[in-house]
């Protein structure tokens, strides 16, 4: 009998998760950043081991809402820990435990979830005894099933992680084909791509202001081409400089990195065409935030 595991990987911003869910998964599907809030929506991918298929649903990070793309994202963190097998709470351990975090925390044991803490970033510990004294506060706080540190950077850990899961798996049939490795339409990927790599490039005050859609995606019939067209959204004429910038020398890098990255993980040369447009405070409209696929509902 085959079987199957549902988890939700939940956290702070900048905890890991998402690099997290790409070493599981094997595969870059989720966008990676130092910039806190990366992840907007919930992102779902699938490891298949053996008779055993784990699928997972990254979350966007525990944060203060700010505006209405904010309460949209810790909204969908909300509805993504309900109807689940398991819970894989990623923590920073060089940083204490928030109340925000706390509070999910909570939430989950009392409505008996099974809850895998996973203590990420080892690495950067200086001191191996912090680890213990992280490990034996956490425990006091709340209720885990099992404790991990890793450092996903290092890939370190990973494997202990994803044997935790498969214990929590249950029979079932598979929902998803052997060989799908994330429900994210190919447009979406594209787009988080892209995004991802002007949120490495630009200055702090602009990315929590950006969103991506691509609007054309094609593959030529007579060439091994693949075209794709997207749109770079910004709140203010000021940002939409510093995104081109001089001589359009900041978009040229952002969309030749984008560009490699897309080729790899489509195993195609790629034409990328990129073009930037104000929308003023689309972070607080609700059409546009349902416009670029960053509703909850």
């Amino acid at each position: 009998m085959s079987k199957t595991a549902f988890v939700t990987i939940a956290g702070r911003t900048n905890a890991g998760k998402s690099s997290l869910l790409n070493a599981i998964v094997g595969e870059k599907i989720a966008a990676v950043s130092r910039k806190s809030q990366t992840t907007r929506t919930r992102i779902t991918g699938i490891r298949n081991i053996d008779d055993v298929q784990l699928v997972f649903f990254d979350t966007p990070g525990l944060h203060k809402p700010v505006n209405k793309l904010s309460e949209h994202m810790l909204n969908t963190v909300k509805e993504s820990v309900s109807d689940i097998d398991a819970v894989v709470f990623v923590q920073d351990c060089t940083k204490k435990i928030n109340a925000k975090e706390l509070e999910l925390l909570k939430s989950l044991n009392s409505a008996e979830m099974p809850v895998i803490l996973v203590l990420n970033k080892i690495d950067l510990l200086k001191n191996k005894e912090e680890l213990a004294a992280a490990i034996a506060e956490l425990s006091e706080k709340a209720e885990f099933r099992a404790i991990i540190p890793i450092s996903v950077t290092e890939d370190n850990g990973i494997d202990l992680v994803i044997d935790e899961i498969i214990r929590l798996a249950e029979d079932s049939v598979h929902y998803f084909p052997e060989d799908m490795i994330t429900d994210q339409p190919e447009k979406v990927l594209a787009a988080e791509m892209i995004r991802e790599k002007l949120l490495e490039l630009l200055k702090d005050e602009v990315p929590h202001g950006i969103a991506v859609g691509v609007e054309q995606m094609s593959e030529r019939e007579d060439k091994d081409i693949l075209d794709i067209s997207a749109v770079i959204y910004c709140e203010k004429d000021s940002h939409k400089g510093i995104i081109i910038g001089k001589g359009g020398a900041m978009l040229k890098k952002a969309s030749t990195a984008a560009r490699i990255e897309l080729e790899d993980f489509f195993q195609i040369k790629v034409n990328l065409q990129c073009w930037v447009k104000v929308k003023e405070d689309w972070r607080n409209r609700e059409g546009l935030i349902r416009s670029f696929g960053l509703s909850d509902k």
